[in-house]
């Protein structure tokens, strides 16, 4: 009751809208929404920029999670706005879902996007020779499948590099498939093993950022640390970060400004790719600090405390 009296009377209300009202999001953002990549309902994205820009910024596509059938980009708003305050000119692309589509659908429909953002991005301030991608549950698995095969980016002409990426609560090995949601999306897939990251890993993967929550019961952390393992084996730079006690939503709501006392993935993220040329000269991001915000959105903390508790203890491996 407390989201919906906050929210416009035409708003749908799910479980991030407490994350995208005004007040717990980050200013100085603009936004332009809906702009198709390609033909298709589900083919349209958002961009988010900052206002002031006194040049061309790197660029980030965020991809959403949802188990492969679930999502919508305004669901990420405050996402797209966090990282757009941090400096990037940031991308929320819609993707195709099951049961409408399957493997590899859903990886082609992101390729896709990634054409749209290297041929038109720089109208709307970003630099494609700057281009990172980061990706939430489903998301961090079509993020670093889109790294590790190449074939998708060739298929649409992508050539513009992918400097680093970030993978939040990612499922990266999880065959064979044991629940009927991966099979009912993976299960036709002509070579299974094909579909899993860490069989994909080579040495020109690019640098790679794995995080997730220790307690996460959904996507276990064993995902990143088995990935991890394996691209250091083939030389790959990876970075690891495990956010002590958090389940598998918490991580990217921290990305927002109302829950980012919480823990510093945002942090992460903006210094990882700063370390492979995100700003070249060295402006400033904003720094994490474990202060909980003084506003009146700390009741709906507390209750999205409560509703986030059950959820993390659910489903495995999706």
């Amino acid at each position: 009751m407390i989201v919906a009296s906050a929210l416009p009377a035409f708003a749908q209300v799910t479980i991030f809208s407490p994350f995208n009202i005004a007040e717990a999001m980050d200013p100085g953002v603009k936004k332009a929404a809906d702009i198709p990549y390609a033909d298709g309902q589900r083919k349209k994205l958002d961009i988010y920029r900052p206002k002031h820009m006194s040049g061309p910024a790197p660029v980030v596509m965020f991809i959403y999670g949802g188990s492969w059938r679930a999502g919508d980009k305004f669901e990420y708003e405050f996402a797209g706005r966090a990282l757009a305050a941090s400096g990037f000119v940031t991308v929320i692309a819609d993707y195709r879902l099951w049961p409408d589509v399957k493997y590899p659908d859903f990886l082609e429909d992101c390729a896709q996007a990634m054409r749209w953002i290297q041929d038109n991005i720089a109208s709307y301030g970003g630099d494609p020779k700057r281009f990172f991608v980061a990706g939430h549950s489903a998301g961090a698995y079509n993020a670093i499948m889109l790294g590790l095969d190449s074939s998708f980016r060739r298929d649409y002409g992508v050539t513009m590099p992918i400097r680093a990426i970030a993978g939040i609560s990612g499922p990266y090995n999880f065959y064979p498939f044991e629940y009927d949601q991966v099979r009912d999306t993976f299960g036709a897939a002509p070579n299974p093993e094909g579909t899993q990251p860490i069989n994909l890993v080579t040495a020109d993967a690019p640098p790679i950022l794995l995080a997730s929550g220790t307690t996460d019961p959904i996507v276990r952390m064993q995902n990143s640390q088995d990935l991890a393992r394996k691209l250091r084996e083939k030389g790959v730079w990876v970075t690891e970060k495990y956010y002590d006690g958090f389940g598998h939503l918490e991580p990217v709501i921290a990305l927002g400004a109302m829950m980012r006392f919480r823990m510093p993935v945002l942090h992460d993220i903006v210094e990882f790719f700063q370390t492979f040329g995100a700003f070249p000269s060295g402006t400033p991001r904003p720094v994490f600090t474990p202060d909980p915000p003084e506003t009146e959105m700390t009741a709906v903390i507390r209750k999205m405390d409560e509703v986030l508790a059950p959820i993390d203890g659910g489903r495995r491996n999706e």
